[in-house]
This record gives structure tokens, C-alpha cells and sequence, in this order.
């Protein structure tokens, strides 16, 4: 019997790329993002709040990081019906709002992206932008 797994995880080189690139496609954009980043169990690896990025954005974009983290999913995938409750039973941690996406690479996923302070397309793009600098899986 096996008491141990192995899994692949983020190394803080994909942290620190998957920012940049995310940073960047915000700016070519002109819409300051705040951009968090975690690890399969929801533990911050990194994250920025641009200049001009609104400061709650920084609470719904670590909500989003840690919803895709969670379901292995787009945060957008909650289903309307239940996203109030979850939310309410979850303290703010689980949403419904687009810009979560999980960060899959090669089948495993190692955790996921979270941006707020856009629209709801903007922030899809930026966590995607990012997640294609790493090779990571970007269709759900």
C-alpha cells in the first residue's frame, strides 16, 4: 500500500513568468489588473496588484485563483443557482466571476490564476495570456 504520491507543482520561475506575462497583457490592454497566483491547495505562490488596479479587486481575483484551484475549473463554472450560497458558506472564497482559470500543464493541474479589475473578458484574457507563457493547457 502507498502512503505517499508524487505530483508535479509550480516552481516559482512559472509563478514569476506567469505574472509577468499576465502584467503585460494588461498593460498592452491599458486596464491595471490584480493578479494572484496559488498552488493546487489554494496557498498563495504570488501576486501583484498593478498601479491603478481597483483594491478590492485583489480579494475577488484571489477568490477566483482559489475557485479554479479548487474545481480544476474556470471560476465562471460555478452554476448560477448555487453561487450565492457557496460564497456565503465559503466566507467570500468561492465565486461564481469570470477570470479564475486552473493552470493544467500536461494533464496534472498545479493550481490556477486569478485576475480582477477588468471586465469580466478582460480579466479571461489576461489569466489566459499567462497561462500560454508556460505551456499550459488553455481550453476548458
Amino acid at each position: 500500500m502507498n502512503f505517499t504520491v508524487q505530483k508535479p507543482y509550480l516552481t516559482h520561475s512559472a509563478t514569476m513568468l506567469l505574472l509577468k506575462t499576465a502584467v503585460n497583457a494588461a498593460e498592452k490592454m491599458k486596464q491595471p489588473q490584480c493578479i494572484v497566483i496559488v498552488d493546487t491547495s489554494g496557498e498563495l505562490l504570488g501576486e501583484i496588484r498593478m498601479d491603478g488596479a481597483k483594491y478590492l479587486s485583489r480579494k475577488s481575483a484571489a477568490a477566483k485563483a482559489l475557485t479554479a484551484a479548487s474545481i480544476g475549473a474556470p471560476s465562471i463554472n460555478i452554476p448560477d443557482h448555487i453561487r450565492v450560497q457557496i460564497g456565503l458558506a465559503t466566507d467570500g472564497k468561492v465565486t461564481g466571476l469570470p477570470g479564475g482559470l486552473p493552470i493544467i500543464i500536461d494533464g496534472d493541474l498545479v493550481g490556477a490564476i486569478g485576475v480582477g479589475s477588468g471586465t469580466g473578458e478582460q480579466d479571461i484574457e489576461v489569466a489566459a495570456a499567462a497561462l500560454v507563457a508556460i505551456g499550459a493547457q488553455t481550453v476548458f
